[in-house]
This record gives C-alpha cells, structure tokens and sequence, in this order.
C-alpha cells in the first residue's frame, strides 16, 4: 500500500479523532465508549501515549498505545495495536510499529520494548520480537526519596488513656503490600505471549 497518504500521529494534538479511534479499538475489543474515551484522552507526550494512523488526513485506520512499565523504566509497553479490519494484510501494522519503535528511541529514550499477544507472535517475531517472562504494568516504581524511614525506638510520651473500653476481638492484619522491583514480576500468569525488543544500536 502506498505511505505517501499515510500519517502518524499523537493523538492528544488531534482530537478531532478520537471518536473515530474509539470505534476502531471497541470494534475489535468492546469496551464501554466512556472508559475507552477517558483512556485515549489520558494520551501525552510522556506515557501512556496513543498513535494514530490516519489515511488522507481525515479517516482513522490503526492505533497503538504506549504504556509505561514501573518496573523497568527504561522499557514502555505496546498495548491496542489495530488496524482496519479492511486494510489488514497491507504491512500498515509494520509500518505504524516503526513509528513507535523510533519515537521510543529518539524522542523516549528508551532501551526496549515490551508486548503481549495472542495470535500474532509470527508478525512480531517478523520485527525482530522475541518472547520473554511475562512483565507487569501495574505497581510503581519508588525512588530513594521516597522511601519510608524506620520507625524510630524513642520514648512514648503520650498521656495514656484511661479506662478504654475494651472493642473485642483486635482487628485482623492488614494484606501483605505488593511486591516491587525487577523480580515483582516472576509469577504474573497470563494466556498471552510476552516479547520484547532491544531498539539501540
């Protein structure tokens, strides 16, 4: 298919198009219009970041989003890659995965890049794609700073209460805090494939 009418945009600076990228993501993954709007409209120039792939300027035919992974700063997560059902088997998907890979590159900085999918590893694979141990996009990553210091074993002074009443049975402990780190991630069970591809040079 000729690129000459084929553009790659942010899609925060155009939303002109966001209801017809909408449709085209809930046409192959249905999803209430309102989360899928509230989704598209969080699109920034940092993560997450929504691409479209708009033919002759006025008609939406791919989209991808870029998610940030916690867990590993220097790699995003590729997430609703699609392209029109009627323009499938065109190499447009190849050609909006370029866009990606090089705007994580050049304007990102990023190192790597992270996926999952089911059915479509060989298209991947085709990209340069291999598989890896399933990541996690969920959680966060803590700088030093925001680390909570030890509690410190100084003297309560506090006036005590007297005659507390008595509640009962204590309340039971609250749930283990998630894990986080480059081994949060081991144990993540999922019915897709996982890939990832190293984009420097």
């Amino acid at each position: 298919m000729e690129t000459e009418n084929l553009s790659v945009l942010l899609l925060h600076y155009y939303p002109q198009y966001l209801k017809q990228c909408c449709d085209l993501i809930n046409e192959e993954w249905p999803r209430s219009e309102t989360a899928r709007m509230m989704s598209l409209q969080a699109s920034r120039d940092a993560l997450p970041t929504s691409f479209i792939l708009v033919q002759d300027k006025k008609c939406v035919i791919g989209h991808c989003k870029l998610t940030p992974i916690p867990s590993i700063p220097e790699s995003c997560f590729v997430e609703s890659v699609v392209i029109s059902k009627t323009l499938r088997g065109k190499k447009l998907g190849s050609y909006l995965m370029k866009h990606i890979e090089d705007y994580c590159k050049n304007v990102l900085n990023l190192k790597m890049i992270h996926l999952s999918t089911k059915g479509q590893e060989n298209f991947y694979s085709k990209l340069g794609y291999t598989v890896c141990k399933p990541v996690s996009i969920y959680g966060t990553c803590l700088s030093n700073k925001y680390i909570i210091e030890p509690h410190s074993h100084k003297t309560d002074n506090s006036v005590p209460q007297e005659n507390t009443p008595s509640t009962g049975t204590p309340p039971p402990p609250p749930p283990p805090m998630p894990k986080v780190g480059l081994n949060s991630n081991s144990n993540i069970k999922s019915n897709k494939t996982f890939m990832f591809k190293d984009i420097i040079d």
